[in-house]
């Protein structure tokens, strides 16, 4: 395994691969690694003959005020982890190579990213796609891994790879949880004792949507009023928002009559946590 922190460095060497006939296969992620990520990995590991991992923390995804500054960090941990994970390469850069003193292209999504965390955090996504093209341009992959907690993400990506006719596969891998269902996130490690016990309320509310739909419940409203009752029993939660949308087009409904995503973003403590699952009829 390699680490390659140069950015013209990392570019030269995928090229150099893809010359020579080599399928690539990039996991973007900020680091701080956890089983979610080594899942994205092991996803692709088969697929390809390279796996790169970038780890960078991207300022231009984050909010004044947001945590920027304290976003968890340790690299040696994390490359202890890529090297038994079977990654190829870690791209490790940093914001001044990434990123010119007078930057000035983004990539803006206009549609998706306007729902969900896209509300609450004008200009989250426009980070996102702005640093996932950089990135793809970079490490030239054949195939990316996202993870679906991310889910908005995920469908915003989708739509930009689709857009901009960028070459590159898109595979998404399932939500990794902690054995009690809290799903993994480099955030946790924000959580108190007693924040961790209470951020179960999400994974419980959740439940108890897919109960109500594999029962025969199929009002958007009746649901919601459900999960939000699970949270608020007892969590000391600060909701901000319990979204019933279309998996694909991320658009609001009343009824679950297709494949509805449920996505829940909730305050424990000082901690924002998102969790989703996807609502089938039976």
């Amino acid at each position: 395994m390699r680490v390659i922190k140069s950015v013209n460095a990392m570019q030269q060497l995928a090229l150099g691969e893809k010359r020579s006939g080599k399928k690539i296969a990039l996991v973007p992620t900020m680091g701080y690694l956890h089983a979610g990520h080594l899942s994205l990995v092991a996803l692709v590991r088969e697929r390809v003959d390279i796996v790169i991992l970038s780890i960078y923390v991207n300022p231009i995804q984050f909010l004044p005020g947001e945590d920027l500054a304290s976003y968890p960090r340790d690299f040696e941990r994390d490359a202890d982890l890529c090297l038994r994970g079977g990654v190829d390469y870690v791209f490790l850069p940093d914001s001044a190579d990434m990123y010119a003193s007078d930057y000035s292209v983004f990539v803006d999504e206009i549609s998706l990213s306007n729902v969900l965390c896209g509300a609450s955090r004008p200009g989250h996504f426009r980070g996102v796609t702005s640093v996932v093209a950089k990135l793809f341009n970079i490490t030239q992959p054949d195939v990316a891994a996202f993870g679906q907690k991310d889910a908005q993400q995920c469908r915003v990506i989708q739509r930009m790879v689709r857009d901009l006719n960028f070459p590159v596969e898109l595979v998404v891998g399932p939500i990794v949880r902690e054995p009690d269902g809290l799903a993994m996130s480099s955030r946790n490690k924000y959580l108190s004792p007693d924040d961790r016990k209470r951020a179960l309320c999400l994974k419980r509310a959740l439940d108890m949507a897919e109960t109500m739909v594999n029962t025969g419940e199929r009002s958007v409203a009746e649901i919601r009023a459900a999960v939000l009752s699970v949270i608020s029993a007892g969590s000391e939660a600060t909701v901000d928002y319990v979204a019933f949308v279309d998996n694909e087009s991320l658009v609001a409904v009343s009824e679950v009559l297709r494949p509805v995503l449920v996505a829940l973003a909730v305050k424990i403590g000082g901690t924002r946590l998102i969790d989703n699952t996807i609502l089938f009829c039976p």
